[in-house]
């Protein structure tokens, strides 16, 4: 019994150990421009506020920047939602595909986020995603580099759902509401015009 006691202690001072070790080098080490930059960045995306610098951290190798053209598309609705995207500049306009014509939906800016389904498993688009300004440049973050950061940070991946929660509450709200308003007539862009985006 004694010696169950003494491993157990002897674990958790090697863990506390090792965090404080982790804690101690991003103290100690000094940010890049870049990293800086891109930490700023998440700080002003919804859907990683209350997140630690630390935390932040753990997403930026994962982020890949890809430039677009006007008219370029992002992706397509039902395409497996496989990327969550971030605009660092530039315009994304979200629609949908009624018969043989578009619906614009919303039209989103830099720092938005988009294709927030990529955060929950085995998803498909609701949306057609098309860049609408005549450049624009987003970071792509792999679903499965999402998945890992979550996995090895159980606290991070509550506390981005716990944002996600919060994005799709506000928007049922703004549904609700505009339904309430219009009797049940009304242009979707109506809805989408106080939705929460990811800024």
């Amino acid at each position: 019994m004694i010696f169950i006691v003494s491993n157990k202690k002897s674990k958790k001072k090697q863990l506390l150990i090792h965090y404080f070790s982790i804690i101690m080098f991003f103290f100690s080490r000094k940010f890049s421009i870049e990293e800086t930059n891109l930490l700023q960045f998440l700080s002003k995306v919804r859907l990683f506020q209350n997140l630690s610098e630390t935390q932040k951290l753990s997403f930026l190798p994962y982020l890949h920047l890809r430039n677009y053209k006007q008219n370029e598309v992002v992706f397509f609705r039902n395409d497996p939602s496989q990327a969550l995207y971030l605009i660092k500049e530039g315009k994304v306009s979200l629609e949908l595909d009624i018969e043989e014509r578009f619906e614009s939906v919303i039209q989103l800016e830099t720092s938005a986020s988009f294709g927030h389904n990529s955060l929950l498993p085995k998803t498909k688009r609701i949306f057609n995603a098309f860049v609408t300004s005549p450049l624009c440049q987003i970071y792509v973050l792999p679903q499965v580099n999402i998945s890992d950061v979550f996995k090895r940070s159980p606290e991070i991946k509550a506390q981005v759902l716990e944002n996600l929660s919060y994005i799709y509450n506000q928007n049922l709200y703004d549904l609700c509401k505009i339904y309430r308003e219009k009797r049940g007539f009304f242009e979707l862009a109506e809805m989408f015009t106080n939705v929460v985006w990811g800024t």
